[in-house]
């Protein structure tokens, strides 16, 4: 089967970054659907992933994560899916990636696509889905009924992929206020397309942007952006008993302290934490990415997908990844079929 994948690890402007290989078929066991993958998307993780470093991989290793695809067999201990189910997912970190014409991947982790979707809007939305998701609704806490709606949201960074859900899920969804960052006018304009109700300049004072607006502290706070640069105002904007989740990583460690006198609480999010440790509730990825197609059938929420860059081989993954390493990129970066 094609794949693309590294042997080192390289800056994408090296013609080994990533290579076209020709890989065995895996074969499907256990809980695992073996996918014929359609189209994937790129994310900031991918680059991370793939950025320089020491080491080398011998077999090549293969990354990716999103996908959207047709199931083409299952293992024998599958009862959620049959063959010829249209299925997306995120897959996990600690298995070979989506960049590969036939996919392994466990089923709890699976949802059905979307009808309403082709393979390429589809595989903009699963990693980002469910970060945005579990960031909600289970870190922050917000209701999922509408009991939480009214409160307030600030998210930092909405352009990016799971700000862009985030937005969605927290304007149709929960019902709350959202207040997005962004620093550029065409993300700006994208925020406010999404259901934004107010979009502030995160290279700005956030709380005199916030004051300006009329609002005092902010409920619930998503950090999609610079965690360490932002951490200050952040915790001066927080609610008193009001909640704070990150997804980006620290450099140093965070004055927590800041947070004491309001009871505030942090968490992370890690959208492969489920996958990586087998939890026992993993196959709340695959209800929660059932809910999500859903409400984009329903009208509720829409894809992300901001740009298909054409067939899947190493030459488009390099200026797909690429784009992404930009940090500007609108929506997501998606490559659909195989060339």
């Amino acid at each position: 089967m094609k794949a693309i994948g590294l042997t080192k690890y390289l800056p994408i402007t090296d013609s080994d970054s990533l290579v076209d290989l020709q890989l065995p078929e895996p074969e499907a066991e256990g809980c695992d659907l073996l996918v014929s993958v359609r189209a994937i998307s790129v994310n900031p993780v991918d680059t991370k992933v793939r950025a320089p470093k020491d080491g080398s991989e011998n077999p090549p290793r293969v990354l990716g994560w999103d996908a959207a695809g047709v199931v083409s067999a299952v293992g024998p201990k599958v009862t959620l899916f049959a063959p010829g189910d249209e299925v997306f997912y995120a897959g996990s970190i600690t298995r070979p990636g989506t960049n590969s014409e036939f996919h392994l991947v466990d089923e709890r982790i699976v949802g059905r696509k979307p009808k309403s979707l082709d393979f390429a809007e589809a595989a903009a939305l699963p990693l980002t889905s469910i970060t945005a998701w579990e960031a909600l609704f289970d870190r922050l806490g917000v209701s999922r009924d509408g009991s939480s709606g009214g409160k307030s949201l600030l998210v930092l960074g909405g352009a990016g992929g799971v700000g862009s859900i985030a937005i969605q899920l927290a304007k149709q969804v929960a019902g709350l206020e959202v207040i997005a960052t962004a620093s550029r006018e065409e993300s700006r304009a994208w925020c406010l397309e999404l259901g934004a109700d107010h979009v502030v300049n995160h290279r700005e004072s956030l709380p005199e942007q916030i004051n300006g607006l009329g609002l005092d502290q902010m409920d619930y706070i998503l950090c999609l952006n610079d965690t360490d640069g932002h951490w200050e105002m952040i915790a001066e904007v927080v609610a008193p008993q009001g909640k704070i989740c990150s997804i980006v990583e620290t450099a140093a460690p965070v004055d927590l302290g800041l947070l004491k006198a309001k009871s505030a609480s942090f968490s992370w999010e890690f959208m492969f934490t489920r996958s990586m440790f087998g939890t026992p509730d993993m196959i709340e990825q695959h209800n929660l990415l059932n809910e999500v197609s859903r409400l984009v059938d329903a009208g509720q929420i829409r894809t992300t997908s901001g740009l298909c860059i054409g067939p899947i081989n190493a030459a488009n993954l390099k200026r797909a990844h690429s784009k992404v390493e930009t940090g500007r990129t609108v929506g997501k970066v998606v490559l659909e079929g195989w060339g």
